[in-house]
């Protein structure tokens, strides 16, 4: 593939300097258009079956609330973390289990993830309600602002496209890595942009995905929070298109191992018109990302039934440990307090039902306080959080 032209410079002041920001031209991409064919026609079929594979496993698994529980989850951290979050998954999970509906996060890197949470049901509530917004900048605007309601960027027009220039890389605009488009491109862009979303393109829909991630990126239309929310919308246009009808699949974990490989490839389409190597990557990350989730989920429920057996196996076994064990998918860190209330069960028969699922070797507890003390779904928590740890 020759070097195709992406968009156009134009100089800018920011910063008391003069910079060439890079205004991108409209999808698709032309001159020459991308042709679907050999490897990347391989790619987009490997892709796409993955995406059929695990829509199955959600229509499967014996319960999909546990599935999207636990995958909307790694996803929040995970998505946080590559913008320099440091809260794991365990973090998010301890804070959701210590914690009542209006407890406050213990730090903000745990709210910064609870806010991803938000905005990703946010945004999801809104495409699936008749009245709701549908996928547009108007629906990323507000769920930019959910966001970073409350969080660090708070001061950085939440839910505002900027007025000002900014940039990415560099300690200044003159050094920086990219300089995106200065704030009077942005209507146009964007208008072209939401245009592309609903257009009628012979391009495969992951493919097109692909694109308008890119695109997004490019743009940077926001001061904050740009990148969580451009992985989000492949999120958003996953179910958008029909290519899933559950939120399935997240490919922060893709990008997070592949970090630079990602930063080089974003920039490779701005420098050099190389959209073939983007898609090549972006559709590798959708089948890879896909097929591991179908492993988890088949690991993740081998597990739970295995327990269950043995939980139903023992002698003594009382109704309230099989209805607690029920909900530790759901709930993988518990208290003793939590679950009274969840249960409407007094506190003697639940502290029953722990020590049991403690003695059948699926509660392990991890305070080693006398009071107030927390039990985990340990082996269930140890599958879960694979890849979302700091480091």
């Amino acid at each position: 593939m020759g070097e195709r032209a992406t968009g156009r410079y134009e100089m800018t002041s920011a910063g008391g300097e003069s910079v060439r920001a890079f205004g991108p031209f409209s999808l698709p991409p032309v001159a020459p258009p991308i042709g679907v064919e050999g490897l990347l026609a391989e790619r987009v079929r490997a892709a796409e079956q993955a995406l059929v594979r695990l829509e199955i496993a959600g229509e499967m698994v014996p319960s999909l609330d546990w599935f999207i529980y636990a995958f909307v989850r790694k996803e929040a951290v995970l998505s946080s973390q590559i913008e320099g979050t440091q809260a794991t998954l365990m973090d998010l999970l301890n804070y959701e289990a210590s914690s009542g509906a209006d407890a406050a996060p213990p730090s903000a890197d745990v709210e910064e993830v609870c806010n991803y949470l938000d905005a990703l049901m946010f945004a999801r509530q809104q495409l699936s309600d008749p009245s709701g917004l549908p996928l547009s900048m108007r629906l990323l605007d507000e769920t930019h602002g959910v966001l970073l309601k409350g969080v660090r960027g708070q001061n950085k027009m939440p839910g505002e496209v900027r007025r000002s220039q900014n940039w990415i890389g560099g300690a200044r605009p003159g050094n920086a890595a990219y300089v995106p488009p200065p704030p009077h491109l942005l209507p146009g862009v964007l208008s072209d942009f939401e245009r592309y979303i609903h257009a009628d393109d012979s391009l495969p829909a992951l493919v097109r995905a692909g694109l308008l991630h890119v695109q997004f990126e490019t743009i940077h239309p926001y001061l904050d929070g740009n990148g969580r929310i451009g992985r989000l919308l492949v999120t958003l246009l996953l179910e958008h298109w029909r290519l899933l009808t559950r939120p399935l699949l997240y490919l922060s974990l893709y990008f997070k191992r592949h970090r630079q490989e990602y930063y080089r490839l974003l920039n490779a389409v701005r420098l050099d018109g190389d959209w073939e190597g983007w898609l090549d990557f972006f559709l590798d990350g959708v089948a890879t990302i896909a097929d591991e989730a179908v492993d988890t989920a088949r690991d993740l429920f081998a597990l739970v039934a295995a327990d269950r057996a043995r939980v139903l196996a023992q002698e003594g076994l009382t109704l309230p440990a099989v209805v607690l064990f029920e909900r530790l998918p759901r709930r993988p860190i518990i208290s003793a307090t939590w679950a009274v209330e969840a249960l409407a069960l007094s506190k003697p028969t639940v502290n029953r039902a722990i020590q049991a699922l403690e003695a059948a070797g699926v509660l392990i507890e991890t305070t080693g306080k006398k009071r107030d003390r927390s039990y985990a779904y340990r082996a269930y928590l140890d599958r879960l959080r694979a890849g979302t740890e700091l480091g």
